[in-house]
């Protein structure tokens, strides 16, 4: 995309070499000229540096023309319009490509109904193959395939669509990184961790409140937390968690593990232990492991005291089996939130998760006994 920022004083830029000292901060900008009041320099040839009221015309992608934008002291020419770059709350990102068929065709840009605008912005444009011969982006007249660059508000997008003269495509938006926030979310997921792991409270406590942290701090907007829940998903938890209770109420679960537990008859405690975790292993992977821990943890009990041993390996069993819940997307919430927005399948966790369970299944039935004693 081609660009042009005008440079405000206490600019970061200024003083900077528009060649070197701006592609050092921006890597991936690329100045094409430096406009100063009528005269126009190239960025590398001339002996010029970077000073108040500037307007650079630059190039880059979206994600590197925001960056620049998010800068303190560094605008789009028509400021006065009111809108921020704040954050994506009220405001969106789109790109409006030009059709054969569009009456802006042939106009400057400064003639369009879009720049006369007063709720969006021309951020950059866009033409793959053609040069510009124009000193400034207001002065370009638009071809057929030009890619408008429009910084909107979100009320506005509505009266966008469906027009002749564009085509609105509003993905850019997803792709845009906001990094100004990167190091409060950092702060934020490190002091969620932080406080799970030490117990100061729940995780289910602190993960909520972290989120709420985000979105009140700005670092996620509301709208995008409420696309990333998937309805699906959230109705899947909830069966399998009542198809748990229900296989409790109904004996069924016991059942299955009684019927389990007679294969391991007069086998020796180890092994005994080993079917423990296998068989809480396998339950976790169609319920969740809670209700499995649940389930289990009687029967591995009672198994103790008919042995004659400590019930604690067996305890231990059931709290390492339970755990062990990777070959199936259904096995634990988390599992489940990844399933669809990764495009992952359900061999996918047997190919990749299965063995990691029969990895916990023998290192857990050697281990617990050295650590917890029959």
């Amino acid at each position: 995309y081609l660009a042009e920022v005008a440079v405000a004083r206490g600019s970061a830029l200024i003083g900077l070499t528009p060649c070197a000292g701006l592609a050092a901060r921006h890597p991936q900008i690329e100045m094409v000229e430096l406009i100063r009041y009528s005269h126009i320099y190239h960025p590398c040839r001339d002996p010029v540096s970077i000073a108040p009221d500037d307007l650079l015309v630059v190039k880059g992608p979206p994600n590197a023309l925001m960056q620049l934008l998010n800068e303190k002291g560094v605008d789009l020419p028509q400021v006065e319009k009111g809108l921020k770059f704040g954050g994506p709350d009220q405001t969106q990102i789109i790109e409006l490509i030009i059709p054969p068929s569009s009456g802006l065709v042939g106009q400057r840009l400064r003639e369009t109904e879009l720049m006369r605008d007063a709720d969006l912005h021309i951020v950059a444009i866009e033409r793959t193959g053609l040069h510009y011969t124009e000193k400034q982006i207001q002065d370009i007249r638009l071809r057929n395939g030009d890619i408008l660059l429009i910084w909107s508000r979100i009320d506005r997008l509505e009266s966008l669509r469906g027009r002749s003269d564009w085509i609105v495509a509003e993905q850019v938006q997803q792709t845009l990184v906001h990094k100004r926030k990167a190091p409060l979310t950092g702060a934020i997921f490190a002091a969620m961790v932080i406080v799970a792991a030490t117990g100061l409270c729940d995780i289910m406590t602190a993960a909520l409140t972290a989120a709420g942290i985000m979105v009140l701090a700005g670092c996620l907007p509301l709208r995008e937390a409420y696309r990333s829940l998937q309805g699906s998903v959230l109705l899947l938890i909830a069966g399998t968690i009542a198809l748990g209770l229900a296989m409790d109420k109904t004996g069924t679960s016991r059942l299955y593990a009684d019927l389990f537990l007679k294969v391991l008859e007069g086998l020796p405690p180890t092994l005994v232990l080993g079917g423990f975790i296998l068989l809480t292993s396998t339950g976790s992977q169609i319920l969740s492991n809670n209700a499995t821990a649940v389930l289990m943890l009687p029967i591995a009990i009672s198994t103790a005291a008919a042995l004659g041993v400590h019930p604690k390996p067996f305890i231990m069993a059931v709290v390492f089996g339970a755990s062990a819940c990777f070959a199936s997307p259904i096995g634990y919430q988390t599992n489940l939130l990844v399933y669809g927005p990764g495009g992952y399948r359900f061999g996918d966790f047997l190919k990749l998760g299965l063995p990691l369970n029969l990895l916990v299944v023998i290192g857990a039935t050697v281990l617990i006994p050295l650590f917890w004693p029959f």
